[in-house]
């Protein structure tokens, strides 16, 4: 008989009840993470599961919660039971844990048969399109959805999904610091620093409150505006006038595209799409598939770089195609973010066709200085970074038609109609 030792905060008790979706979250020091690490070592050591960790991005396994369950086989006494291998657990009953990236995995994700458990570990960087690949993948009767994180914006998927509008049959548990029996004191001595120092950012790192916007965000001016102007909502596709693509290429990144529309003076941002590790052809497709009336794709300058697989550059397979294609010019960063600025208060988003795209926009933020440990003025690049190049690319081919507007704004043939 397998013999475990192992203590839980009273608020965790759901764990070992039935739920088709356990949602943990809140701030630090709640003990979210080794308390689902140790339910699912428990469960797994009375009956054979088949349990997927996962998270947004995972290029390695050491980003991967690996190492914090095997530090709690060792804590609750299950070192004999589980054998660790370099990118798998398993149990001597059969039971296994396996680990993946959801993002750039649609295929693998796709192809997991007879998971009981997922643990989805930093939940709140799950885009709306990794939650639709994961949630019908798990469709074995009786499997479940274990999600934990630590909230950031409201208007972040995971946050919207499982706590703003829970579906029926979750469990959704708010787990703070103070709901930690074990807290230790040193956690506390930080706690309280930062409370005296910045409380809004004590509410979120360790109530786990949303953030009105993430620090050193580049369009959190912007997207306020418009979110108190209403320019965030429903956006209806007017099938008269034609609709603009505009593209960020990425492979191993994600390719990124804005579908726009021009109608009076608005711009109106009515989808976004985006995918990783497929070829152009299969981005003309989602075009299509979308049935829109098209005006012109306009693509960064790499686009006219042919690969060595093809012989041809995305352009010429654009063009080919009989796609309308124009080159975005080839403006700084700097440059196109205050184009970006220029052009947001004339720009309307569909919420639910966009989410993702303006997910990416509200975390486009700059980085961190190392040395001085403020922002150092560059954008970070991280997964959030492509739909801002996309859209970034949208505000400097956008026609700026304002007297006194931009000297560097071009005239979109075919833009106007």
């Amino acid at each position: 008989m397998t013999v475990y030792r192992a203590e839980f905060p009273e608020k965790l008790r759901f764990l070992f009840e039935p739920h088709r979706y356990k949602v943990l979250y809140g701030g630090r020091g709640g003990a979210k993470s080794w308390s689902v690490a140790r339910a699912l070592l428990i469960q797994a050591a009375k009956a054979p599961l088949r349990i997927l960790c996962a998270r947004e991005l995972q290029s390695s396994i050491a980003e991967s919660v690996h190492h914090l369950l095997r530090s709690q086989i060792a804590e609750i006494g299950l070192e004999g039971f589980y054998e660790v291998q370099n990118s798998a657990i398993h149990g001597r009953n059969g039971s296994e844990f396996v680990f993946a990236g959801l993002r750039n995995n649609v295929t693998k994700i796709k192809s997991f048969e007879g998971i009981d458990r997922v643990w989805v570990e930093e939940a709140q960087a799950v885009s709306k399109g990794s939650w639709e690949v994961l949630i019908p993948t798990i469709r074995k009767e009786g499997s479940e959805i274990w999600i934990t994180f630590n909230p950031e914006l409201e208007a972040d998927e995971t946050y919207r999904r499982f706590v703003a509008d829970p579906p029926a049959g979750a469990a959704v548990v708010h787990v703070n610091w103070d709901d930690n029996p074990w807290f230790p004191e040193t956690l506390r001595r930080e706690k309280d620093e930062l409370k005296a120092r910045d409380p809004d950012a004590y509410r979120n790192i360790w109530e786990g409150r949303c953030r009105a916007a993430l620090d050193g965000a580049i369009y959190a001016r912007e997207l306020r505006v418009a979110q108190v102007e209403g320019r965030i909502g429903r956006i209806v596709y007017d099938a008269a006038r034609p609709v603009h693509t505009f593209f960020d290429l990425g492979w191993a990144d994600s390719t990124s595209i804005w579908f726009a529309q021009s109608i009076g003076s608005e711009f109106r941002l009515i989808d976004y799409y985006s995918n990783s590790q497929l070829p152009i052809q299969h981005y003309i497709g989602a075009l299509q598939e979308r049935g829109y009336v098209y005006g012109t794709d306009w693509l960064p300058h790499d686009a006219r770089a042919r690969t060595l697989a093809t012989g041809r550059s995305v352009e010429e397979i654009m063009l080919a195609a009989g796609r309308r294609v124009r080159i975005v010019p080839d403006l700084s960063i700097y440059d196109g973010i205050n184009a970006a600025r220029t052009v947001f208060n004339r720009c309307w988003f569909d919420e639910h066709k966009c989410v993702e795209g303006l997910q990416g926009l509200r975390r486009y933020r700059y980085d961190v200085d190392p040395a001085t440990g403020g922002f150092s003025g560059r954008p970070l690049h991280d997964l959030h970074s492509h739909a801002a190049d996309a859209f970034r690319y949208f505000a400097v081919a956008a026609e700026d038609d304002r007297p006194g507007g931009s000297a560097r704004g071009i005239r979109m043939r075919g833009w106007r109609t």
